[in-house]
């Protein structure tokens, strides 16, 4: 009899197509799972397709990407695990406190709710949208040189550019809006259930010289699960940049990321 394959849904952040995703698509198909890697609400699904009708992908804020993949996981045969980057790492975050995920990968995941630093190369990285309080109903691009500061600084400025040519959209600006007013709002919607001690085991994972995330946004967000004695783990790449998962270091992270997966998923469900 056919064994199934375990799902894996892949979800990007802020200004990265849901394409950048496909090295590692191709990787974890070749290991044996069956990987996909769907597109935010309204954005295109290809980069010309984005960036030729931004608009159709402004307004989106978190409450509805999570929803959008949310129904994506409800239509799966069984629960995947769940890997995102930078907003798409906070997604993850909060599928797995909602028990929709074997296991949950988050690269350089944006602060929720309750992370209370705010680092000045963070602000300094989303100024683009926040120089704007328009922008929380728009999309916005990211020119190259500030691709360069907040995602490319930990490659050289060549590598930078190019990965602003092949993989940059435009991206909603209100999840930022919400993620920076998260401490001041009640029920806001970078809140994440970190108490379920029920949901799978979650990997944070923190580049060092990450000018968007830097690591003590990823260190107080580990803290924030210290009251659930469900499996959070942390790991450090101390040479990358926010843009790890699509630079030339990409393999690396993914590596780790596979060797997680079989010894906290793979091994544990075997036992």
């Amino acid at each position: 009899m056919a064994t199934t394959k375990t799902p894996v849904v892949f979800i990007h952040g802020l200004w990265l197509a849901a394409s950048s995703w496909q090295p590692w698509v191709d990787l974890f198909a070749e290991r044996g799972y069956d990987p996909i890697a769907p597109t935010w609400p309204g954005e295109g699904l290809t980069v010309a397709e984005a960036r030729a009708n931004p608009e159709a992908a402004a307004g989106y804020g978190i409450n509805e990407v999570t929803e959008h993949y949310a129904q994506i996981i409800d239509g799966l045969e069984e629960q995947p695990i769940l890997v995102g980057h930078s907003f798409g790492g906070m997604i993850v975050e909060k599928l797995l406190g909602q028990d929709r995920g074997r296991a949950g990968i988050a690269i350089d995941a944006a602060q929720i709710k309750g992370v209370l630093p705010v680092p000045l190369s963070s602000l300094r990285a989303t100024l683009p949208v926040f120089r704007n309080f328009a922008n929380e109903k728009r999309a916005v691009s990211l020119t190259a040189p500030q691709f360069r500061y907040g995602f490319g600084n930990a490659v050289t400025e060549e590598e930078s550019d190019a990965l602003h040519e092949r993989w940059t959209i435009p991206s909603p600006g209100k999840p930022l809006f919400e993620a920076a007013s998260a401490n001041f709002s009640r029920h806001s919607p970078a809140e994440v259930d970190t108490g379920n001690e029920a949901r799978g085991p979650l990997l944070l994972i923190m580049g060092g010289k990450d000018r968007t995330v830097p690591e003590a946004i990823t260190k107080a967000t580990l803290k924030q699960y210290e009251g659930s004695s469900a499996v959070t783990e942390l790991v450090e790449f101390p040479d990358r940049g926010h843009s790890l998962t699509v630079d030339s270091g990409w393999r690396e992270v993914a590596d780790c990321v596979l060797s997680w997966i079989e010894a906290r998923v793979t091994a544990d469900a075997e036992a």
